[in-house]
């Protein structure tokens, strides 16, 4: 196989377990809401804003339209085949993830051939090897956060770096900080600060010529900024109704603020003893050694490394805050495993089984020196091997426990089975608590006529009995007035045991689905009932 059907195999890898993932887990969470309920009202509602969910349900910070549109234009030859086959909303979800998931991975892919063209081959085969093998980066290419937006962005400045067009890394990282995610900023200054001061090559780190001017740089990215604030606040003013440019209020909100705690904190330590073990897993390790290994790495890996510290700073702190630092990580990683992977096939090679003609046949002092250092090698290759398979068997657990964590999704989609059977001419409103709102429904969840929805806050539990909602979905098993029809479980926690298996996922009732007993016909259906 040449190394062009190569790449387009690692393409067919990459996109096939991330639509698996899609497929699988269709549903979305809170951190996702804004963007999903922006493409499902440009879809549905086009250009009757009134009627989008934004401003009934602002949330506690702005954030840009940009995106959703991006993703909305790709998506939109699948959605019009919907429309006119008149298939359930649901299939447009996955169609606008797997469509988000289309453009991060082109551009992931970018900056794999830009590995492969510096590093070799080889590196990038452990690149795509490593990240089949962790569950984030692929779970999450397709989620539509703005953190994925950014990360697509990212993944194009990380192309040119390794490609050597500065200018275009330092306006790629200035689109992502002003349009998808402000804290970009702590990326774009540790990486510029680099090309402008370490004088870092491309070629070799011993050449103390600088990569960039910092007149030139200045006039580049101050145009750059200047374009993306105009478009960002131009597209977001229309679409918010009042004068936004989202992320300056998002970065107010965040650091000048700093309210951002207010959803928890962790410690100082907490991306390096927890986030990026389990974004990276066997990558972890292999990454500090990549960069022992290959000098050219640590230029790379510093700025991403100061990322990272930096955001360490703040209190509030989330796994996808740093996945953007995933995709260099991995490449210090492969640097590593190609590396290992080469030494431990020369030691299988000696002088009997070597074919190659006597003139460049290894002397016999080195292979007498390799066969003494047979069993060191065996040892790295059985690390290596181990690294990899702990790998697989941790994104397997991630995965089922991703699968059971979505359960209010899980919920309205039992319940539209089940509720159909009412057969009833009348409206059938089903009120979605916050919590329901948060794991797993969205828009793109809802059913037409005689189906519909309110996500109405504030409504105490001993007010539903005077409202006429027909169901309720929330987290309370008893409800006045309603009579629990079935209830859904959700992924609780991971325990440990000394027998096989070793690991099991604790599910335990997440959510609880009532009905009006008051409704005849709902009444006359079999629900499955409440434990």
């Amino acid at each position: 196989m040449d190394l062009k059907s190569k790449s387009y195999s690692y393409d067919l890898v990459l996109g096939s377990i991330a639509a698996f993932y899609v497929f699988m887990v269709p549903y979305t969470k809170v951190e996702e809401s804004f963007n999903v309920q922006a493409m499902h009202d440009i879809f549905y509602h086009r250009h009757h804003l009134e009627n989008y969910d934004h401003l009934e349900f602002p949330g506690v910070v702005p954030r840009t339209f940009i995106g959703a549109l991006l993703v909305s234009i790709l998506a939109s030859p699948i959605m019009l085949a919907m429309n006119l086959l008149h298939l359930p909303r649901i299939y447009g979800l996955i169609a606008v993830r797997l469509a988000l998931g289309c453009i991060v991975l082109s551009t992931l892919r970018f900056f794999r051939i830009q590995v492969k063209n510096k590093f070799g081959h080889q590196v990038e085969a452990f690149f795509v090897i490593l990240t089949v093998l962790q569950f984030h980066l692929l779970f999450y290419c397709t989620r539509p956060l703005p953190n994925i937006l950014a990360l697509a962005v990212v993944n194009l400045a990380y192309g040119h770096w390794l490609k050597g067009n500065f200018y275009a890394t330092l306006n790629c990282l200035i689109f992502a900080t002003i349009i998808f995610r402000c804290d970009m900023v702590l990326l774009l200054g540790p990486l510029g600060l680099e090309l402008l001061l370490v004088g870092c090559s491309l070629q070799s780190l011993t050449l103390l010529t600088k990569s960039i001017t910092l007149w030139k740089a200045f006039k580049c990215c101050i145009g750059t900024a200047i374009l993306c604030i105009g478009l960002t606040i131009m597209v977001d003013s229309i679409m918010w109704k009042r004068l936004v440019w989202p992320e300056f209020e998002v970065l107010w909100f965040n650091s000048v603020l700093n309210r951002s705690s207010e959803w928890g904190t962790h410690s100082f330590h907490w991306y390096f003893t927890s986030a990026l073990p389990r974004l990276l897993l066997a990558g972890y390790p292999l990454f500090v050694l990549g960069v022992l290994l290959d000098r050219r790495v640590l230029s790379f890996v510093i700025p991403v490394l100061s990322f990272v510290l930096l955001y360490s700073k703040l209190p509030h702190k989330e796994l996808r805050f740093i996945i953007s630092s995933v995709p260099i990580f991995n490449l210090s990683a492969a640097v590593a495993a190609s590396r290992m992977y080469v030494a431990c096939a020369l030691e299988k090679l000696t002088l009997i089984e070597t074919s190659i003609s006597a003139s460049v046949i290894c002397p016999p002092y080195i292979v007498s020196y390799m066969n003494r250092k047979k069993p060191f090698w065996k040892l790295i290759n059985v690390i290596l091997l181990g690294f990899l398979l702990i790998s697989l068997w941790c994104t397997a657990i991630s995965f089922m426990a991703s699968y059971e964590n979505y359960p209010s999704g899980y919920a309205l989609k039992y319940l539209h089975r089940i509720g159909n059977f009412a057969n009833s001419t009348e409206e059938q409103w089903v009120h979605i608590d916050p919590f329901s709102a948060m794991n797993g429904i969205s828009r793109f969840c809802e059913n037409d006529f005689p189906w519909r929805y309110s996500k109405e806050e504030g409504i105490l539990l001993n007010e539903f009995g005077n409202r006429n909602f027909a169901y309720l979905i929330n987290e309370h098993s008893a409800v006045d007035g309603y009579k629990c029809l079935f209830t859904i479980d959700g992924f609780s926690r991971i325990r440990l045991r000394m027998y096989f298996p070793p690991v099991i996922l604790v599910k335990e009732p997440k959510i609880y689905i009532h009905g009006n007993m008051e409704n005849k016909h709902l009444m006359r259906i079999n629900w499955p009932g409440c434990s």
